[in-house]
Protein backbone atom coordinates (compact mmCIF):
# COMPACT_ATOMS: atom_id res chain seq x y z
CA UNK A 1 0.00 0.00 0.00
CA UNK A 2 3.01 2.14 0.11
CA UNK A 3 3.22 4.90 -2.54
CA UNK A 4 6.47 6.82 -3.42
CA UNK A 5 6.02 9.73 -5.26
CA UNK A 6 6.41 10.80 -8.88
CA UNK A 7 9.43 11.84 -10.32
CA UNK A 8 8.93 14.92 -11.96
CA UNK A 9 11.66 16.77 -10.90
CA UNK A 10 14.20 14.95 -13.29
CA UNK A 11 11.23 14.86 -16.35
CA UNK A 12 11.09 18.26 -16.39
CA UNK A 13 14.79 19.59 -16.13
CA UNK A 14 15.12 17.02 -18.88
CA UNK A 15 12.17 18.51 -20.80
CA UNK A 16 13.04 21.84 -20.07
CA UNK A 17 16.45 21.71 -21.79
CA UNK A 18 15.33 19.77 -24.53
CA UNK A 19 12.85 22.30 -25.56
CA UNK A 20 14.84 25.08 -24.97
CA UNK A 21 17.61 22.98 -27.54
CA UNK A 22 14.70 22.82 -30.04
CA UNK A 23 13.95 26.26 -29.73
CA UNK A 24 16.97 27.79 -29.97
CA UNK A 25 17.66 25.23 -33.52
CA UNK A 26 14.04 26.45 -34.80
CA UNK A 27 14.67 30.11 -34.24
CA UNK A 28 18.61 30.11 -36.24
CA UNK A 29 16.96 27.90 -38.44
CA UNK A 30 14.36 30.51 -39.75
CA UNK A 31 16.24 33.51 -39.03
CA UNK A 32 19.05 31.53 -41.62
CA UNK A 33 16.24 30.98 -43.85
CA UNK A 34 14.76 34.26 -43.92
CA UNK A 35 18.44 36.09 -44.07
CA UNK A 36 17.83 37.77 -40.99
CA UNK A 37 20.80 37.95 -38.47
CA UNK A 38 21.14 34.74 -36.71
CA UNK A 39 21.34 34.77 -32.62
CA UNK A 40 23.65 32.00 -32.69
CA UNK A 41 25.32 31.44 -36.57
CA UNK A 42 25.52 28.21 -37.68
CA UNK A 43 28.47 28.78 -39.78
CA UNK A 44 30.44 30.11 -36.67
CA UNK A 45 29.08 26.91 -34.59
CA UNK A 46 30.35 24.82 -37.42
CA UNK A 47 33.76 26.25 -37.37
CA UNK A 48 34.53 26.10 -33.70
CA UNK A 49 33.61 22.31 -33.94
CA UNK A 50 36.01 21.24 -36.70
CA UNK A 51 38.51 23.03 -34.98
CA UNK A 52 38.00 21.39 -31.83
CA UNK A 53 40.14 18.43 -31.24
CA UNK A 54 38.42 15.16 -29.53
CA UNK A 55 41.32 15.48 -27.52
CA UNK A 56 40.31 18.85 -26.13
CA UNK A 57 39.95 19.73 -22.72
CA UNK A 58 36.81 20.96 -23.40
CA UNK A 59 35.76 17.85 -25.20
CA UNK A 60 36.63 15.99 -21.79
CA UNK A 61 35.33 18.36 -19.40
CA UNK A 62 31.66 18.38 -21.53
CA UNK A 63 31.64 14.73 -21.42
CA UNK A 64 32.39 14.29 -18.07
CA UNK A 65 29.69 16.79 -17.20
CA UNK A 66 27.30 15.34 -19.38
CA UNK A 67 27.85 11.98 -17.94
CA UNK A 68 27.53 13.32 -14.19
CA UNK A 69 24.34 15.29 -15.16
CA UNK A 70 23.20 11.61 -16.87
CA UNK A 71 23.82 9.58 -13.91
CA UNK A 72 22.17 12.09 -11.15
CA UNK A 73 18.88 12.47 -13.22
CA UNK A 74 18.78 8.25 -13.67
CA UNK A 75 20.06 7.99 -10.00
CA UNK A 76 16.96 10.23 -9.15
CA UNK A 77 14.60 8.28 -11.75
CA UNK A 78 15.52 4.85 -10.39
CA UNK A 79 16.07 5.66 -6.34
CA UNK A 80 12.57 5.55 -4.46
CA UNK A 81 11.88 8.67 -2.66
CA UNK A 82 10.17 8.84 0.85
CA UNK A 83 6.84 7.47 0.58
CA UNK A 84 3.62 9.88 0.31
CA UNK A 85 1.37 7.18 1.49
CA UNK A 86 1.98 4.78 4.23
CA UNK A 87 -0.04 1.87 4.98
CA UNK A 88 -2.42 0.87 7.44
CA UNK A 89 -2.57 -2.45 9.47
CA UNK A 90 -4.87 -4.18 6.96
CA UNK A 91 -9.19 -4.55 8.79
CA UNK A 92 -12.06 -6.22 6.84
CA UNK A 93 -9.42 -7.25 3.90
CA UNK A 94 -9.40 -3.42 3.17
CA UNK A 95 -6.11 -1.56 2.27
CA UNK A 96 -6.01 1.79 3.61
CA UNK A 97 -3.07 4.25 4.19
CA UNK A 98 -2.21 7.73 5.48
CA UNK A 99 -0.40 10.62 4.01
CA UNK A 100 2.87 11.69 5.42
CA UNK A 101 2.02 15.10 6.28
CA UNK A 102 -1.64 13.75 8.02
CA UNK A 103 0.43 11.56 10.21
CA UNK A 104 3.03 13.76 11.13
CA UNK A 105 0.42 16.49 11.79
CA UNK A 106 -1.64 14.16 14.07
CA UNK A 107 1.43 13.14 15.87
CA UNK A 108 1.98 17.12 16.30
CA UNK A 109 -1.20 17.56 17.65
CA UNK A 110 -0.81 14.95 20.19
CA UNK A 111 2.41 16.22 21.29
CA UNK A 112 1.09 19.75 21.51
CA UNK A 113 -1.76 18.53 23.92
CA UNK A 114 1.09 17.79 26.68
CA UNK A 115 1.04 20.42 29.39
CA UNK A 116 4.34 22.26 29.64
CA UNK A 117 5.46 21.53 25.96
CA UNK A 118 5.87 24.76 23.68
CA UNK A 119 6.73 24.44 19.50
CA UNK A 120 6.42 20.90 18.94
CA UNK A 121 7.89 19.30 15.84
CA UNK A 122 7.50 16.03 14.18
CA UNK A 123 9.63 14.80 12.12
CA UNK A 124 8.87 11.39 10.19
CA UNK A 125 12.00 9.15 9.35
CA UNK A 126 12.44 5.54 7.79
CA UNK A 127 12.55 3.47 11.10
CA UNK A 128 11.53 6.56 14.02
CA UNK A 129 9.72 9.26 15.02
CA UNK A 130 11.42 12.45 16.10
CA UNK A 131 9.81 14.70 18.17
CA UNK A 132 11.81 18.21 19.57
CA UNK A 133 10.05 21.04 21.72
CA UNK A 134 10.93 23.19 24.20
CA UNK A 135 9.61 22.67 28.00
CA UNK A 136 8.27 24.45 31.30
CA UNK A 137 8.60 21.59 33.14
CA UNK A 138 11.61 18.64 34.11
CA UNK A 139 12.71 17.32 30.73
CA UNK A 140 12.31 13.48 31.51
CA UNK A 141 8.53 14.14 32.37
CA UNK A 142 7.68 15.68 29.49
CA UNK A 143 9.58 12.98 27.68
CA UNK A 144 7.62 10.69 28.97
CA UNK A 145 4.22 12.11 28.76
CA UNK A 146 5.06 13.18 24.73
CA UNK A 147 5.76 9.93 24.83
CA UNK A 148 2.19 8.32 26.09
CA UNK A 149 0.48 10.79 23.71
CA UNK A 150 2.09 9.89 20.56
CA UNK A 151 1.89 6.10 21.19
CA UNK A 152 -1.75 6.44 22.22
CA UNK A 153 -2.44 8.85 18.62
CA UNK A 154 -0.55 6.00 16.99
CA UNK A 155 -2.46 3.14 18.50
CA UNK A 156 -5.39 5.01 17.34
CA UNK A 157 -4.24 5.22 14.00
CA UNK A 158 -2.65 2.03 13.73
CA UNK A 159 0.27 2.18 10.63
CA UNK A 160 1.08 -0.96 9.77
CA UNK A 161 4.53 -0.20 10.86
CA UNK A 162 5.35 1.41 13.51
CA UNK A 163 8.65 2.88 13.99
CA UNK A 164 10.17 3.90 16.86
CA UNK A 165 10.05 7.36 18.92
CA UNK A 166 13.14 9.70 20.00
CA UNK A 167 12.36 12.94 21.70
CA UNK A 168 14.63 16.15 22.10
CA UNK A 169 13.24 18.34 24.69
CA UNK A 170 14.90 21.22 26.04
CA UNK A 171 14.21 23.51 29.14
CA UNK A 172 12.84 26.80 29.17
CA UNK A 173 14.78 29.00 31.58
CA UNK A 174 12.97 31.21 33.77
CA UNK A 175 11.58 34.34 32.09
CA UNK A 176 11.35 32.56 28.55
CA UNK A 177 14.89 32.30 27.80
CA UNK A 178 15.77 29.10 25.91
Amino acid sequence: MTRRPRRVVPAVIVALLLAGAAVLVAVSLIQRLTGTREWVSYDSVAARLHDTSWGSVWVLSAGIVVVVLGLALLAAAALPGKPVLLALEPGDGVDAGIARRSLRDALADAADGVDGLDKARVRLRRSKIHVTGHTHHTVERTAQEVGQAVATRLDRIKPAHVPRLRTSLRTIGHGGER
